[in-house]
């Protein structure tokens, strides 16, 4: 499509914009708006959402930001920002409106609390499509910065209130965004469920093995992750084991709400080299740290999907995860799910799965049928899906 052709869409990639200025490595959801960007790029005009300002780009301004946003992880995406594009785009953009009509995409939640928001899409007249993650700051309040529960609240209100239509990457996900609709008094939108996938490995990649069997858990480091359950699991192994004790490998970066199980992994004395932290990896090492372990350990108490439990099928890692029903959605019965209350059955759970046991086996068999969620088929159903909205 040529650069001046007029644009479908609005893509808001105000998440990606900071994600790509603060030089941190992508998150899940990252990962979907990157996707967004790939798909739906040629087609759109980038939007940014900027200190209470809306900054929209016109067709060859947004092929440039697009470009840098794609390109702009683990590089010097803050120089490409600022110098890629240069001053004059981002006063353009400023300056810019939307055409009246025209359907408006927010994957990541960003800016969906803002105030302005809802008024300058109605003043547009735009269609608004909102993909939701998950309602877990206001479910679980716990486990998330303070004011986060406030923030999404504000976010879902704003979405319900002015969106055309609603995407939830899981049923899980919709189910709790209506309950929420319903708590407060709000209509629901057209919905649908489109499952999200991970990234696109170009092969399998090859297993990465330590001297002693390993474990991983990937995410964030933050409480509702609950790595703490996983630090106590081995703190007895490795007392019982030593250096026969299998490794786990806690990959993801330090986040919020996790005072104690970060106190555990700084006492690097304890472990005996048993547990390791790696805050970077890249696409290419996690898959191959993945497809070498025993299995993934997934003790979450609350997910909006689950893209780890994916990837993990994918590479033929048997998944241990806590009993929560987007992990049966997306996995069905092939992981073996544990009460998170119960951790001396985590803890019979690493033992067993260091071996060649029957439950090991069993996911082993049934996952050779597991069909994983894909993105031609996410943008599939979501292209479908579109064109029924008025």
């Amino acid at each position: 499509m040529p650069a001046s052709s007029p644009r479908e869409f609005l893509l808001d990639v105000s998440r990606l914009v900071w994600r790509v200025w603060s030089g941190r490595l992508p998150t899940g959801i990252d990962r979907v708006c990157l996707e967004y960007a790939e798909h739906f790029g040629a087609r759109s005009q980038a939007v940014v959402q900027f200190k209470g300002s809306t900054f929209v780009f016109g067709p060859e301004d947004s092929d440039r930001l697009f470009a840098i946003l794609l390109r702009g992880f683990g590089g010097d995406g803050r120089s490409s920002l600022l110098f890629g594009l240069g001053p004059s785009v981002w006063l353009r953009a400023k300056l810019a409106a939307p055409r009246r009509g025209m359907p408006y995409l927010n994957v990541g939640h960003t800016g969906l609390d803002r105030p302005g928001l809802p008024a300058w899409i109605a003043r547009h007249h735009l269609r608004a499509i909102c993909l939701i993650h998950d309602l877990i700051p206001i479910t679980h309040p716990q486990f998330c910065r303070a004011g986060e529960m406030e923030k999404h609240v504000r976010r879902m209100k704003n979405a319900l209130g002015s969106a055309t239509g609603v995407i939830g990457n899981s049923q899980a996900t919709l189910d709790d965004l209506s309950a929420f609709a319903a708590a407060n008094s709000l209509p629901m939108p057209p919905a649908i469920v489109a499952l999200i996938s991970g990234h696109r490995p170009q092969a399998k990649a090859p297993p990465r093995r330590l001297d002693k069997p390993h474990f991983v858990t990937l995410g964030t480091i933050e409480g509702r992750k609950n790595h703490l359950l996983l630090l106590q699991v081995w703190r007895r192994l490795v007392a019982e084991l030593g250096a026969e004790a299998p490794v786990l490998l806690v990959i993801g970066q330090r986040g919020w709400e996790a005072g104690a199980a970060l106190a555990l992994l700084d006492n690097r004395d304890e472990w005996e080299g048993r547990v390791q932290e790696i805050a970077k990896a890249g696409d290419e090492e996690l898959a191959s740290w993945i497809s070498g372990a025993r299995a993934l350990l997934m003790p979450s108490f609350a997910e909006g999907f689950g893209l780890p439990v994916i990837e993990a099928l994918q590479a033929g890692t048997p998944v241990i995860a806590s009993d929560l029903p987007v992990f049966r959605e997306i996995a069905g019965d092939i992981p073996t799910y544990l009460d998170l209350t119960e951790g001396a059955a985590w803890e019979q759970a690493v033992r067993e799965f260091t071996s060649d046991t029957p439950e090991r086996d069993r996911q082993l068999s049934r996952m050779a049928s597991f069909q994983a969620p894909d993105w031609p088929n996410h943008f599939r159903v979501v292209e479908n899906w579109l064109q029924t909205l008025d």
